[in-house]
């Protein structure tokens, strides 16, 4: 665990390269985070993907452990996070050619997006979990407005869901299955003591218009095998979105897609069933590790896999 000093802030980390200086020759998997949440709830995952991956998390702007200049408020936006992500890859110096898987769950897709499109030479694959695109509509248009309100709203109270039965009603929006109490403590904790203006700016840029536009773009521009990853009783951001990404892709992208759904767990599959998330990770990270070898025609191979 360390600190690593920015533009933006002073971010906390961990590389499990620090404790086992032999994973810095292995592929490197980066997880971005999703909204209003710390880096605290992929540790389940790496204990899994350790040793045979070197994992590194961090805690973005106004998240966890990361610290922002009381002097300075650096931009929140899909580009300022991913600055700030771009920042940590060099100084970690994770440029080795095909060698960095990229996670992204939830508003972390979009910026995971973002760091595939600048680092195309180091990257392996990208994995984008819980985070789709929606075909634009009246019915759309209104949920989103309503959605950038419940946000306001939420974040003026958020206090109230440290207290049962709110604190449980939290928790279960975001994860189907059970996740324990330690999680749980951690997910309600992450999100109440979150930095108010950066969770507000996520929240409302990860529903802007443009901002989709522009995520739907750029997700079918990535040349490495991307893994659409979604569990099917998602509460927090509706599941079908994440479909509609495999769909647009399989039909657009140049690169292979895979779809896996988890029909019965909920936003933090990671949480939910580590193991068998776990094994369809190391299942994609195999294959993209073959894929720079194969032909061009292998860019068009989709599969979609429902785990019961």
């Amino acid at each position: 665990m360390s600190y690593f000093a920015n533009d933006r802030c002073r971010m906390f980390y961990t590389d499990t390269a620090e404790s086992d200086p032999s994973l810095v020759t292995k592929p490197a998997i980066l997880f971005v985070n999703g909204w209003a949440i710390s880096s605290r709830y992929w540790k389940p995952l790496v204990d899994r993907l350790t040793p045979e991956y070197r994992c590194i998390t961090y805690d973005q702007s106004g998240t966890g452990k990361t610290v922002i200049d009381a002097r300075h408020k650096p931009e929140f936006t899909i580009s300022g996070f991913a600055d700030e992500a771009c920042a940590l890859i060099e100084h970690l110096g994770l440029r080795k050619p095909k060698n960095l898987h990229i996670v992204g769950h939830s508003m972390g897709g979009m910026v995971a997006t973002e760091l595939c499109l600048r680092y195309k030479e180091p990257l392996l694959s990208a994995t984008i979990l819980a985070c789709g695109i929606f075909e634009e509509s009246m019915f759309t248009s209104l949920g989103l407005a309503f959605l950038g309100g419940l946000i306001d709203v939420s974040m003026n109270l958020r206090g109230i869901f440290q207290v049962e039965p709110l604190k449980s009603m939290f928790i279960k929006r975001a994860a189907t299955a059970d996740i324990g109490k330690e999680y749980s403590d951690i997910i309600v904790e992450d999100f109440t003591n979150s930095d108010k203006d950066a969770t507000i700016a996520v929240g409302k840029f990860s529903i802007d218009r443009e901002v989709l536009r522009t995520y739907t773009k750029h997700v079918i521009e990535i040349q490495a095998p991307v893994l659409c990853c979604v569990g099917m009783q998602d509460h927090t951001i509706p599941p079908e979105g994440t479909v509609t990404l495999y769909e647009t892709r399989k039909t657009k992208a140049a690169s292979p897609t895979r779809l896996v759904q988890f029909m019965k767990l909920g936003h933090l599959p990671m949480l939910e069933d580590t193991e068998r998330f776990a094994a369809q990770l190391k299942n994609h990270f195999e294959f993209a590790r073959h894929f720079p070898k194969k032909t061009r025609h292998a860019g068009t191979v989709s599969e979609t896999v429902r785990i019961v």
